[in-house]
């Protein structure tokens, strides 16, 4: 007798369950953060991983030392770089360079006085997995989760870095940047 009690009781458990289930509202389920991640090499050859930022707020730019735009805004890169660093922010170059052009990353870095880590070995796979559209430059920000919540496809624009990074330093409060903005020409 206790048996089939148990297995009753069992039974109404899993109709109130299957009950609050249906009836609670679509999406109302919290949904697990993406994971992502990335892995190349830093420039001394030592393998590095996006994962490791976690609990940071993180700025992942793909560029190449032949990408005319990225020339453009690598100045805003390194003055964002400097502005936020001290705030905890963490910025990251992933070069797409090959190794026709990888030996050009040095004087590069210098003519820009960049500061912060450059990967390299990124790849038009690793743009496409990451949902960052599909040429350089690219940008992503990440929260301190390690989830990608703002992108720019193409060359940033003055503000653009600002206005995400101090949303994410604020909490995510107040209302939030364009998930994606797009500065790609169409042709």
């Amino acid at each position: 007798m206790p048996n089939r009690l148990l297995k009753f009781h069992i039974l109404l458990l899993a109709l109130g369950l299957s009950i609050a289930a249906l009836s609670a509202p679509r999406g109302s389920f919290p949904k697990p953060a993406p994971k992502t991640d990335l892995s190349l090499k830093d420039l001394n050859g030592k393998r590095v991983h996006l994962r490791d930022f976690r609990g940071k707020i993180v700025v992942l730019n793909f560029w190449a030392t032949w990408c005319v735009p990225c020339n453009a805004e690598f100045p805003i890169l390194v003055d964002a770089e400097h502005k936020y660093s001290v705030r905890g922010v963490t910025f990251v170059g992933a070069s797409l360079d090959d190794d026709k052009t990888k030996k050009n990353i040095p004087s590069f870095l210098q003519k820009y006085h960049a500061t912060f880590s450059i990967w390299v070995g990124a790849s038009a796979d690793d743009l496409d997995r990451l949902q960052m559209g599909p040429a350089v430059p690219a940008t992503a920000f990440l929260d301190q989760d390690g989830e990608i919540v703002a992108r720019i496809e193409g060359q940033l624009r003055p503000g653009e870095i600002e206005e995400r990074l101090d949303w994410l330093l604020a909490g995510k409060t107040g209302p939030a940047p364009q998930a994606l903005v797009t500065h790609l020409e169409k042709q």
